[in-house]
C-alpha cells in the first residue's frame, strides 16, 4: 500500500500538489478580525480567523486510530513512516458497516489528467463498499480556481467541493463561508465517534477547516516538518567523489566544480524553492506574518534573510551553474535530473518516492537522496512550519440531512487509516482488476493506472504517513528527512490559522513571484525589489499590518 499521497505530502500551494504521487500515479472588505466568541457562524462575518478557546469548542474528539503502529511515529512534525510489508490477506477493517444509505451525492472535484469514465470499475467497487452512489464531477485542476468561483457564484453548487487553499483568493474566499455549511451539529465534540477516520484527524488539521468562525471543511493533514527537498544525484555524487555541501557558500563553490556546459552538465536547477528554508525566510501567504523577538510584527519580504535568499539564488545563475532550460523556465526539471543534466534539484516530498520508482527498471544505477536543509553560514537552518491542512471538501449549505450524511460515509471511508481494507481499496482499487500482487506487493495494473487516481483521495485522508512496500527504504529516508530537519523548525505567528484576509488586499502580494523569477535570472535589479517592497507597504501592506495585528490581539499567536 502507499499512503493517500496529498495526507503523505500536501504542501501548501498548487504547485507541490501538483508533483504528488496522488496526481503522478476573504471577504466583505474592512471590519475587525473575526471570533467565534462573539459572532455567530452564519453572521455574515467572513473574515478573520478562529483560533485558541474559540476553536477548541468548534474541534471534533481526537480519537487516535490503533491499525497499523507505525514502524516510524510522528516526530518533529514529520509524517508517520511504515517500512515493513503489510499481510494483505490480513488487512483490517476501520468502516465495519455502511454508513452511506446509497442516497445520490454529487461531488466536483480538482483532477489532473484524464479522467476515468463515469460507471467505471474503481467508482462501483467503492459505491458499492462505502454504501455511497456518487457522480463526479470532475474539473481541470490547472483551472480549478476559474471553474470553482463561476460554480460558486451560481445558483447551482454540488453537494461536496473540494477546495485547495491556493484557490482562497478574492470571490471564492467569501463564498466559502456563505456557500458552505456548518459541520459542526454533525462532527463537533463526541458527534464525530460516529465516523471513526474521521475523529482519528488529528485536532490542528481540523482547526484548519474553521471557515467564518464554523466548521465548514473536512481536512486533508498534512505533515508540518512538510518542507522543498534539496534532492541529489547520490550515485552521480559517489561516482564523482563530490561532497554535499553544508553552507550557502560551499554549494556555490561544489556547483561551479560540477558544471560542464560543454558536458551539457550543470549543477543544479532553480534553487529558489529551497534557497527561503536556507536563509530563514518565512513562507508565503499569511504563514509570511510573524512577531520578532523585537515585538514588531512583520511579512517576508520585510525580512533581511528575504533579499539575501534572492541574492544567493541569483549568484548561482549568474555563474552559470543553473542549466539553461531552468534559466529559461521550459522542459521538466525533474526529466533533466533523472537524465544526469542537473545533479541536485529542489521539489516536494512526494519526489523522493515517484523518481525512484520512475528509474528503478531503466536506469538500476539511479539513486535519488535528500541534502539535509544547511543554515546560510553553515550553522543550523531555520525552515517554517507548514499548515497542517491545506486542502477541505465542503458540503454546500441547505443540503439535506440524508446528503450530508452520505457525503460525511464518503469522507470517512476515504480517510481510512493504512492497514485497512478500505485504505487499500482507495488506493489500489480491486484486485485483479486494479492491480495484482507480486511478492506482496500491489502493482497497478494499466487499468488500475487510468482509473485509481485523483478522485476518492481528495474527500479526506488520515495522518499524514510515508509507506512504499515496493522501496521501503525510502519510506524511511523520506520520515527520517522530515525529522532531522523538523528538529530545528519554528513556527510563525500565524501558524494553525485559517486566515481570510479582507478582499481589499487580494492581489496586494502578487507581483512578487514574477519579480523574484526575473530578479534571480538578472533581469531586474535588486532596486527594482527593493522599491515595489516600499510600494507594498504604502499600498496597504501597513495597513494589512494593522489588520493583522488586531487579529493577533484579539486570537493570539500561533507560537
Amino acid at each position: 500500500m502507499t499512503p493517500n499521497a496529498a495526507s503523505a505530502s500536501s504542501a501548501p500551494s498548487r504547485r507541490t500538489f501538483l508533483a504528488s504521487t496522488a496526481v503522478a500515479a476573504t471577504a466583505v472588505a474592512g471590519g475587525m478580525p473575526l471570533l467565534t466568541a462573539c459572532v455567530g457562524s452564519d453572521s455574515g462575518s467572513r473574515e478573520g480567523t478562529t483560533s485558541g478557546k474559540a476553536a477548541d469548542k468548534l474541534l471534533p474528539t481526537y480519537v487516535a486510530s490503533t491499525v497499523a503502529k507505525p514502524d516510524l511515529p510522528s516526530k518533529n512534525g514529520s509524517a508517520a513512516g511504515y517500512t515493513g510489508k503489510v499481510d494483505l490477506s490480513a488487512l483490517s477493517t476501520s468502516v465495519p458497516d455502511k454508513l452511506g444509505t446509497g442516497a445520490a451525492l454529487k461531488v466536483m472535484s480538482p483532477f489532473w489528467g484524464s479522467p476515468p469514465k463515469p460507471g467505471c470499475a474503481y467508482y462501483t467497487a467503492l459505491d458499492a463498499v462505502a454504501g455511497t452512489k456518487i457522480t463526479w464531477q470532475n474539473q481541470n485542476g490547472n483551472t480549478y480556481g476559474e471553474k470553482l468561483g463561476a460554480v460558486l457564484a451560481s445558483s447551482s453548487i454540488p453537494d461536496m467541493v473540494v477546495v485547495p487553499n491556493w484557490e482562497l483568493v478574492g470571490k471564492v474566499s467569501n463564498a466559502v463561508t456563505a456557500k458552505f455549511m456548518d459541520l459542526g451539529p454533525y462532527l463537533a465534540g463526541d458527534k464525530v465517534k460516529k465516523y471513526p477516520n474521521l475523529a482519528a484527524i488529528p485536532s490542528d488539521a481540523w482547526r484548519m477547516g474553521i471557515f467564518g468562525g464554523a466548521l465548514r471543511g473536512i481536512p486533508m493533514p498534512s505533515a508540518t516538518a512538510n518542507f522543498i527537498v534539496p534532492y541529489y544525484r547520490k550515485d552521480i555524487f559517489d561516482k564523482k567523489g563530490y561532497s554535499v555541501p553544508k553552507s550557502a557558500d560551499e554549494f556555490l563553490s561544489w556547483a561551479k566544480e560540477a558544471t560542464s556546459a560543454k558536458a551539457k552538465v550543470y549543477a543544479c536547477g532553480d534553487m529558489s524553492w529551497v534557497s527561503a528554508s536556507i536563509f530563514g525566510v518565512r513562507p508565503s501567504g499569511t504563514l509570511g506574518w510573524n512577531i520578532g523577538a523585537d515585538g514588531k510584527l512583520t511579512y517576508r519580504i520585510e525580512q533581511p534573510e528575504y533579499l539575501e535568499a534572492l541574492e544567493w539564488t541569483r549568484k548561482l545563475f549568474d555563474a552559470g551553474v543553473v542549466h539553461p532550460d531552468d534559466k529559461a523556465r521550459s522542459g521538466d526539471a525533474g526529466q533533466r535530473f533523472t537524465a544526469g543534466q542537473i545533479l541536485v534539484f529542489n521539489n516536494d516530498i512526494s519526489h523522493w518516492y515517484g523518481k525512484t520508482a520512475e528509474q528503478a527498471q531503466s536506469n538500476p544505477d539511479f539513486e535519488i537522496d535528500g541534502m539535509d536543509i544547511f543554515g546560510a553560514d553553515g550553522g543550523d537552518p531555520t525552515p517554517y512550519a507548514s499548515q497542517p491542512a491545506t486542502i477541505w471538501s465542503m458540503i454546500r449549505k441547505g443540503a439535506s440531512k440524508t446528503t450530508v450524511e452520505n457525503a460525511l460515509a464518503a469522507a470517512n471511508f476515504s480517510a481510512a487509516p493504512y492497514g485497512t481494507k478500505e485504505r487499500m481499496l482507495v488506493d489500489y482499487g480491486v484486485e485483479g482488476t486494479h492491480y495484482t500482487v507480486k511478492d506482496g506487493v500491489p502493482v497497478k495494473t494499466d487499468q488500475g493506472n487510468i482509473e485509481v487516481i485523483n478522485a476518492w483521495v481528495m474527500l479526506a485522508a488520515p495522518a499524514a504517513y510515508y509507506a512504499h512496500p515496493d522501496f521501503p527504504d525510502i519510506a524511511r529516508k523520506q520520515v527520517e528527512w522530515q525529522q532531522r530537519t523538523g528538529a530545528f523548525m519554528k513556527k510563525t505567528s500565524t501558524y494553525g490559522m485559517n486566515i481570510v484576509e479582507p478582499t481589499r488586499y487580494a492581489n496586494l502580494s502578487s507581483q512578487f513571484e514574477q519579480l523574484e523569477i526575473d530578479y534571480v535570472r538578472g533581469n531586474k535589479k535588486l532596486s527594482d525589489v527593493q522599491a515595489a517592497i516600499s510600494t507594498w507597504k504604502s499600498s496597504g501592506g501597513d495597513k494589512l499590518r494593522d489588520w493583522y495585528k488586531q487579529l493577533l490581539d484579539k486570537n493570539g499567536s500561533g507560537n
